[in-house]
């Protein structure tokens, strides 16, 4: 079942931070499926970000695991991989090229970053949020996602 973390996020304050928080609302859930019983009260999901510590093992595994949980539909521009600790190359227990495999087989984006760098990170997500949700007009969360699957190809 999905869990709450006790203490906030760094990566949610600075996503808080950037927008006023009665505009998004974000849950962070250590995994999925989350909780049944507060169906009826959770706003639309217009994002769904899968965090990987490149330093864990487990953590990819999790994500695995939770993946099965998300409607396939999802998988069409409002699903993105974010990847953390990729500057400590020598703490690494995952290929990054397992991460590449898997969003590639998910037709998602991945985003590399440091939880140091909170604010340059929160800036891209809520970017990726804002055409998720269809606040930019023109651009759809599928044509996004091929935009950045084509740039990654250059």
């Amino acid at each position: 079942s999905g869990k709450r973390h006790k203490n906030p996020h760094p990566l949610k304050d600075a996503f808080t931070n950037l927008v006023a928080p009665d505009m998004v609302k974000s849950h962070i859930a250590a995994s999925l499926p989350l909780p049944s019983e507060r169906d009826h009260l959770r706003p639309r999901i217009d994002l769904v970000v899968f965090m990987i510590d490149i330093k864990s093992k487990y953590s990819l595994k999790n994500v695995e695991t939770s993946l099965a949980h998300v409607d396939a539909s999802f998988f069409l521009g409002k699903v993105c991989f974010l990847v953390t600790g990729v500057g400590r190359v020598n703490a690494c227990s995952i290929e990054t090229n397992a991460i590449s495999k898997l969003a590639e087989a998910y037709c998602s984006p991945v985003l590399f970053c440091e939880l140091e760098v909170r604010f340059a990170t929160a800036q891209r997500l809520l970017r990726m949020l804002q055409i998720c949700a269809g606040h930019i007009p023109g651009v759809s969360p599928l044509s996004f996602v091929s935009l950045m699957r084509n740039s990654d190809d250059d």
